[in-house]
């Protein structure tokens, strides 16, 4: 097998090559498109409304009429709230770089470990295509395996995108509850699968790799080059995910248009005991993020889904995804990827039926 780099990944631009748009003519846009975002954010329903029902003349009341709606409203909102919090976030995450990651987790006990690591996993840059660098490098830092765990759990589940489209689909309650339970099962299966001591389950090559401390010398931007990472997080990620958020709302679209209310509460709805393991098992092989499948959440849950269903549907696709489990068995035996799937979705399954029994939105 060939060695892996510790840090780094292909998620990040390559140096060499700055397509940055000069400092001059971004401070002039910058401005411009903060003025503008408010306003248009506040005519996305008349919008919508022209589209469906004036551009296409699709009926009011219509499956075809809702639908279009649906996606007219949705597309640009979600769009709007993306490139917003992506940008935002571009600069905290200027912050918190991967290196600078490593060193607070390192020699942390467990339990105080567990719940910075799944903290961190908030805001830190972290992709699929990332797993295995940033595997190695907790490993080479004496990271615990427990509390590395938690970040790889936080990272993708408890992301900005997905805490943003939830607030501004769904409003803050959704969102917290979404915040305090994702957090709550890194933490937790993080700690559990610590307590367990399975150092030996990890491939005896990344075991075999010694402690090293490379020079690192960090990187101090001022605030122009951090409004800069801001442009180029907008760039990279919102380039990256905007098929998928169309196709999600297309899905949603779809949902809310055409599928009665009654066969979801019947499928999704809380009186259905085995709706949570099944939505559990479905989103397991797919492959979404969470700015495509928020969409789809949102359209569920006005169709009468319950929310803990719905929820542990949403966990499950951008949690425990087959491709981040295909990439972690580079590292990880097979007996151990299965624990981390057991423990991870035991969770998942206590957070559906909870929200099921105690909340009715």
């Amino acid at each position: 097998m060939e060695p892996i780099q510790p840090l780094g990944c292909g998620c990040q631009g390559q140096e060499g090559k700055d397509s940055r748009p000069p400092m001059g003519r971004f401070a002039f846009i910058l401005p411009a498109a903060l003025l503008l975002w408010y306003p248009l954010y506040r005519q996305l329903g008349p919008f919508a409304d022209f589209v469906a029902y004036s551009l296409l003349g699709l009926g009011r009341g219509t499956h075809s009429g809702e639908a279009m709606r649906f996606f007219a409203y949705d597309a640009p909102k979600v769009m709007l709230l993306l490139t917003l919090v992506v940008f935002v976030i571009g600069i905290i995450r200027s912050f918190f770089t991967q290196e600078r990651t490593r060193k607070y987790l390192a020699g942390r006990r467990e339990t105080l470990g567990n719940v910075m690591a799944a903290l961190l996993g908030i805001v830190t840059p972290f992709c699929s295509c990332s797993a295995v660098p940033l595997f190695l490098g907790f490993v080479q830092a004496g990271v615990p395996l427990g509390v590395t765990f938690s970040f790889l759990i936080a990272a993708p589940m408890v992301n900005e995108v997905a805490l943003v489209l939830l607030y501004g689909l769904l409003g803050w309650r959704v969102a917290a509850l979404y915040l305090v339970t994702g957090l709550l099962i890194a933490m937790v299966a993080g700690w559990i699968i610590g307590r367990m001591h399975l150092e030996g389950w990890i491939e005896d090559w990344v075991r075999e790799l010694r402690r090293c401390e490379a020079l690192v010398i960090e990187e101090k931007p001022d605030w122009r080059a951090r409004l800069m990472r801001g442009w180029e997080a907008v760039r990279d990620i919102v380039g990256k995910v905007w098929i998928y958020v169309i196709a999600g709302i297309g899905v949603g679209a779809l949902i809310h248009g055409y599928v009665p209310e009654s066969f979801m509460a019947a499928v999704m709805g809380r009186d259905a005991w085995w709706s949570v393991p099944a939505a559990v098992l479905v989103g397991i092989p797919m492959y979404s993020n969470a700015a495509g499948i928020v969409p789809v959440v949102e359209a569920l849950l006005g169709k009468g889904a319950a929310l803990g269903t719905v929820l542990a549907f949403m966990m499950s696709v951008i949690a425990l995804s087959l491709p981040e489990m295909v990439i972690l068995r580079k590292v990880l035996k097979p007996r151990l990827i299965a624990l981390f799937i057991t423990v991870v979705g035991a969770g998942i399954l206590c957070t559906g039926y909870l929200f099921n029994a105690v909340i009715h939105l």
